[in-house]
């Protein structure tokens, strides 16, 4: 019996949790985090705001969030791997970031009333929901008027000689790294496969525009292996 994508995806995050964030800077040589910062930049989140992270994995975006919003803000992280939360909320803990909260939910069905984030993040986290388009719907739903939806996540590359040398890695290389670093080949061939079949930077921003939100835009990093999305609810 063939396993949906979402059962798919719940086995991989339960089973690789503890190698999740050593693996994530080895397959991005350290270049996620300076993603990151440079779409918080953008952001300009303000202190005293209220933020969701979805699909928050460990939680690294939404303790930078945290850390944004000052103590007078919130944060709430939800994902639906009650493994990785735990690894989040460590951190959290241990941070004494007490603006943040770490929820178990479903990123398809946001348990939030609409209107409620003046922030709606998902990092690396949409190419591994069974309906993109669905969970744009919910983040446009939940991010009040005025507010923004930020996707940070991986891409097409769009040039030449970088598109190819991409999908070798992706294809190749990274599967390897997981069966030497956390002994998970199979599950970070997942990855691979879902970074492969997910939209390009224009067809994404297409479909920020179909969940309702305006003024989209976007920047590719690192020659398109990564981008950013930003959207805004205007009513």
């Amino acid at each position: 019996m063939q396993q949906s994508k979402e059962e798919r995806v719940h086995h991989v995050f339960e089973k690789i949790y503890g190698n999740y964030d050593k693996m994530n800077s080895v397959i991005s040589f350290q270049q996620h985090v300076r993603w990151r910062k440079d779409t918080m930049k953008r952001m300009n989140v303000q202190k005293g705001a209220k933020a969701l992270d979805v699909c928050c994995g460990t939680a690294d975006w939404t303790i930078a969030l945290a850390e944004a919003v000052g103590e007078k803000g919130e944060v709430i992280g939800l994902d639906f791997s009650k493994n990785m939360l735990k690894i989040g909320e460590q951190k959290v803990k241990e941070m004494n970031l007490k603006q943040a909260k770490l929820v178990h939910g479903n990123a398809m069905e946001l348990p939030f009333p609409d209107n409620t984030f003046d922030y709606v993040t998902i990092g690396f986290g949409l190419r591994n929901v069974p309906d993109y388009l669905q969970v744009l719907k919910e983040m446009h739903r939940v991010v009040k008027p005025g507010g923004l939806a930020v996707c940070l996540e991986t891409s097409q590359p769009t040039m030449i000689g970088y598109k190819q040398a991409y999908y070798f890695y992706f294809r190749f290389i990274m599967p390897m790294f997981g069966k030497i670093f956390a002994k998970s080949y199979k599950e970070y061939s997942w990855l691979q496969e879902s970074a492969r079949d997910f939209p390009g930077m224009k067809e994404l921003a297409r479909m920020f525009e179909n969940a309702g939100f305006d003024q989209v835009s976007y920047k590719p990093y690192t020659g398109g292996v990564a981008a950013v999305h930003i959207g805004k609810k205007e009513k």
